[in-house]
């Protein structure tokens, strides 16, 4: 009782709200749970019916995935159906960027830059460049080792995402022979990949570089397929939803006969320089030949930066000299010959006196032998390859007069070859473009050293070759080609309107040079009746450059053949000639071996 007493007062009003509190609690715990279910059902109700399509799209992204399938590039191959460059199985390691979160990347990154021995910096570029959400694949390194596939393969569970693969390379069966011709493929560039991403290009896809690989892309490419598979977890493909096919390229074949290519090259050896033969009827390439070359394999892979420096070195492996101008020399006589008589200002049968030299303003102009040869023709001073007989017919006839036949030849633009990305124009020197460069009048002076193909005058030596083709076919000037695309129907030929007396005072002049002139190591019973000219081009402050060309058959000739030395010290028809000798012989050997070969 005392412990009730002293309870306080409590008054009956207060304690009815204790009831009503219980009823209260109640109640909104019952208001809380239809919020709650309310609200779940809302944010249901959004995520299945207003975001349905949108996340069910994100849903297949992160299950469903892009495999592109790279088109087989086309074979290219020689006249006679040799393989140039095809293809070879290898293994390919691509990313799949959406397979993993971005900070799971920078690990299986590490991972795989130490089995491939790439920068992981590299491959972290690729995985930016295509987006961390891309669901298709992206290319990081082909044509990989054995012992780099086997290593994949073995840490197949350490590098989610990661996909190692069969895929077709460029392979070059020849190694270096004609590299300069063939080229060479590798990845796109970002520059080429800005350029070409509407054509269907993507990031870490093969094309053309340099050559014919890179002249015919568009042939050899193909087009890409590709296939919509269902995956796991893993990354691991469950089933296959969509196929299209990857659509091969073209196979082309170009003019160029491997045989004689490796005549060619072999004549040239390991001498700066190059050698063209063509055809003087269609302008079909049949051999170009440039030292020092490259190896086109090595590309296949990933080049090592040793064998970039190697490339990227001072006596310049990637230029294709065959394309490159030089001073022409005596060879140009050809076109002296053909200005001087076409002008009207000299006879065919016309005789000149020769010196030691010609003095002009001061200046004296030397012959090459320091002598002169007495009185001589035209096909005398071919023959001989009298440098003061052509300064005096160029100061009779004047500058305007010779250029504008330097330029009826063809020089001064580029020949029309497939490979003019890689050809210079040459150079005819002319008033305007002294006083452009120069600053200087154009005067006689000019005029004698372009007559023997010096000064400023520069060509190419398949510009060259061109030249002589002139001669050869009666007078056109024909359009190089590599492509053999049924020539024999193609237009590849257009007349410089030269007169009769002008191409026999060529054929005369060319044919001396053989049997009594600067040419005489031509003059060989086992090989046809041939026509050429030799040419020493000063360089300084170099050694002189060495030039012969010549064309054979005489009476029907079938090719022309230009060997070109840069720098090397000796005449033309020291140095040059029997480089076109050996390839004259290599021709010839092989037309007698088809013929004793036919039914």
């Amino acid at each position: 009782m005392a412990l009730l007493q002293n309870l306080p007062y409590v008054p009956d009003t207060v304690r009815g709200r204790t009831v009503g509190r219980s009823f209260q609690a109640v109640f909104l715990m019952v208001l809380v749970s239809v919020l709650l279910v309310g609200a779940f059902g809302l944010r249901l109700f959004q995520l299945q019916v207003v975001e349905g399509d949108r996340n069910r799209q994100l849903a297949d992204t992160n299950r469903i995935r892009l495999v592109p399938k790279r088109p087989a590039r086309g074979t290219i191959f020689d006249r006679n159906g040799k393989i140039l460059a095809g293809s070879r199985l290898s293994h390919t390691v691509s990313i799949w960027p959406i397979a993993l979160p971005r900070d799971k990347w920078p690990m299986v990154i590490n991972r795989l830059s130490k089995v491939l021995n790439v920068p992981p910096d590299e491959i972290q570029k690729r995985l930016e460049q295509a987006g961390y959400e891309s669901i298709e694949s992206i290319t990081i390194a082909r044509g990989i080792s054995p012992a780099q596939a086997t290593a994949l393969a073995e840490y197949t569970n350490e590098l989610p995402g990661v996909r190692l693969e069969a895929e077709a390379v460029r392979n070059y069966p020849n190694g270096d022979l004609a590299a300069h011709v063939i080229g060479y493929t590798g990845e796109l560039t970002d520059e080429q990949l800005k350029a070409r991403r509407e054509q269907g290009y993507r990031l870490g896809d093969v094309v053309g570089q340099m050559g014919a690989e890179s002249a015919f892309e568009s042939t050899l490419h193909g087009t890409w397929g590709g296939q919509q598979v269902e995956v796991d977890s893993a990354g691991r493909i469950i089933s296959i939803l969509g196929d299209k096919p990857a659509i091969a390229g073209k196979d082309i074949q170009l003019t160029i006969d491997i045989e004689l290519q490796r005549a060619a090259e072999a004549a040239l050896g390991n001498r700066e320089g190059a050698i063209v033969a063509i055809d003087p009827r269609s302008g079909a390439v049949l051999a170009m030949a440039s030292w020092p070359t490259y190896d086109p394999n090595i590309f296949t892979t990933r080049i090592t930066e040793a064998q970039w420096r190697q490339l990227q070195g001072a006596d310049h492996p990637f230029l294709n000299r065959s394309l490159q101008a030089f001073p022409p020399a005596s060879t140009f006589k050809i076109v002296t010959t053909s200005a001087a008589i076409e002008s009207g200002k000299y006879d065919p049968g016309t005789v000149l006196p020769t010196y030691p030299y010609i003095q002009v303003g001061g200046i004296q102009f030397g012959d090459w032998n320091r002598a002169g040869f007495g009185p001589l023709s035209f096909p005398g001073a071919m023959a001989w390859s009298s440098d003061t007989f052509f300064y005096q017919v160029a100061m009779r006839i004047g500058g305007p007069t010779l250029i504008e036949m330097t330029r009826r030849y063809g020089f001064g633009r580029k020949t029309g070859i497939e490979l003019g990305a890689e050809e210079s124009a040459g150079l005819v020197p002319d008033e305007a473009w002294k006083q452009k460069n120069l600053d200087e009048d154009w005067v006689i002076g000019d005029s004698i050293n372009m007559s023997i193909g010096q000064g400023f005058m520069q060509a190419t030596p398949l510009q060259v070759a061109n030249m002589f083709a002139v001669p050869a076919n009666n007078g056109y000037r024909v359009t190089p080609h590599l492509l053999k695309d049924n020539e024999e129907h193609r237009n590849w030929k257009e007349s410089l309107e030269l007169s009769d007396a002008t191409i026999d005072v060529l054929h005369q002049g060319l044919r001396r040079v053989i049997t009594g002139g600067t040419g005489q190591s031509l003059n060989v019973p086992h090989l046809p009746p041939l026509s050429g000219k030799s040419g020493t081009a000063e360089a300084p402050p170099g050694l002189s450059h060495a030039w012969f060309g010549a064309y054979a058959p005489m009476e029907k000739p079938e090719v022309v053949v230009v060997a070109f030395a840069e720098h090397s010290g000796g005449g033309g028809g020291k140095v040059a000639a029997p480089m076109v000798l050996k390839v004259l012989e290599a021709y010839f050997k092989a037309d007698q071996n088809a013929a004793a070969a036919a039914p």
